[in-house]
């Protein structure tokens, strides 16, 4: 469970969260982890980082990047020698190489990610708390995780994670980044109008929606069965070639 931001913690989200995975067949081994009980690891992460001098303190905030960032996630080097004023800071991870960081990709192929579209990461934020990036990371060794499958939202964010993970000698697992839903005209998919939430009491139909959607040809046989069966069929036939490459799917008109 990724609740280090304790803020914006909902009461009651995890449990939710949990029964609802659980309403969709999903099963995990061994008790759920959460982030939150779990701050000494990514302190000794940080530390080690420190230590062999890959890390620098920066002031800048997100308002002031913004018009500084030639792209997106590339920080400009600001503080690269220091803090450009006085005042709390956050705390980057210095990516310096001449190399592309590379990828094999279970569903999107081989990718390489040029040194100069990855920028310095924050690793711990201006207010202390522990960042996504370092945290998924230490989390994914902590817990012997051996695949990595996500939305294609998050793949820029891997050469991130491959780094951090050879800067502290961590193991890489396999990722597989599948396509995101999108509109008919490739725009982001608008929560308000198309996007749909999900209901436990219809698992079983939902996931027929999403195997269809992501060119698996699901059977007909299958419609009203429980999502235990849906899954199963899914598991069986799973064929990613049938999107590979792909990072967006549009939705279908109407």
């Amino acid at each position: 469970m990724e609740d280090l931001d304790r803020d914006r913690v909902l009461p009651g989200s995890a449990d939710e969260i949990l029964r609802t995975l659980e309403a969709f067949g999903f099963r995990w081994d061994g008790p759920v982890e959460y982030q939150s009980r779990r701050t000494e690891h990514y302190a000794a992460a940080l530390g080690a980082l420190r230590s062999a001098g890959t890390t620098f303190e920066c002031s800048c905030s997100r308002r002031e990047l913004a018009s500084e960032e030639r792209s997106p996630g590339r920080y400009p080097g600001t503080c690269r020698r220091g803090p450009s004023r006085p005042g709390p800071t956050s705390t980057r991870f210095r990516i310096e190489r001449h190399t592309p960081i590379s990828l094999e990709d279970r569903f999107q192929g081989h990718i390489d990610f040029p040194p100069h579209s990855v920028g310095d990461v924050i690793v711990r934020r201006r207010d202390g708390v522990f960042a996504y990036q370092l945290a998924v990371v230490v989390d994914d060794a902590l817990q012997g995780i051996s695949d990595v499958v996500r939305g294609a939202d998050l793949l820029e964010s891997t050469a991130w994670q491959l780094a951090l993970q050879e800067a502290l000698a961590l193991p890489t697992p396999r990722y597989g980044h599948l396509p995101l839903l999108t509109e008919p005209g490739g725009t982001k998919l608008a929560k308000s109008r198309r996007s749909l939430a999900l209901d436990p009491a219809r698992a079983g139909e939902q996931l027929l929606t999403v195997l269809a959607l992501l060119k698996q040809s699901p059977p007909a046989a299958l419609r009203g069965a429980p999502a235990c069966e849906v899954l199963g069929w899914a598991i069986d036939h799973w064929n990613p070639r049938a999107f590979h490459g792909m990072r967006t799917l549009s939705l279908p008109e109407g």
